[in-house]
């Protein structure tokens, strides 16, 4: 199935898509990690069934430096050894924040802890905004039949300026 729509080809959502871009700089210039950034996000999409956003973060961080290894292992984060515990908190936030409706309580009292105990709060700050960011983004995707497959890292570096 084809996209729906193609919001860079509509005058209003490009004018949308830029400045979500230009927000989105505000979280990859900050101090949060970018393997974390690219693993939190590669994980949301993947809770929130977005192949545009999957391939979009899989290939980023692959690109950064990422290992296959730990990128197969994303959806199985908890079941295995290849992440440090700071990196595991912010995937336990990345979930519960975007799995709102599964769980009333939103963000656990022991997920914030660990997220406390690794981050700071600049990074805090960060790590939150990047949830609510790839949360949108994927439904931006999702809404309009988004496929993934087609994306090539720094593909959207010039939309951001």
């Amino acid at each position: 199935m084809d996209a729906r729509f193609n919001l860079f080809d509509n005058e209003i959502a490009a004018k949308f898509a830029k400045r979500f871009a230009n927000t989105s700089l505000v979280i990859e210039q900050s101090p949060l990690p970018k393997p974390t950034q690219e693993l939190v996000s590669l994980r949301a999409s993947q809770i929130n069934g977005c192949g545009w956003c999957i391939d979009f973060h899989t290939k980023e961080a692959a690109a950064a430096g990422e290992t296959a290894l730990r990128l197969n292992l994303v959806a199985a984060w908890r079941e295995s050894t290849v992440f440090t515990e700071a990196e595991q908190a912010a995937l336990a936030l990345a979930e519960e924040g975007t799995r709102l409706a599964d769980a009333h309580q939103g963000v656990s009292d022991e997920t914030w802890a660990q997220v406390r105990k690794h981050y700071d709060d600049d990074q805090i700050g960060a790590l939150v905004c990047l949830v609510a960011m790839i949360n949108a983004a994927n439904r931006l995707a999702v809404i309009v039949h988004q496929k993934g497959g087609s994306y090539e890292p720094g593909m959207f570096a010039s939309m951001s300026s």
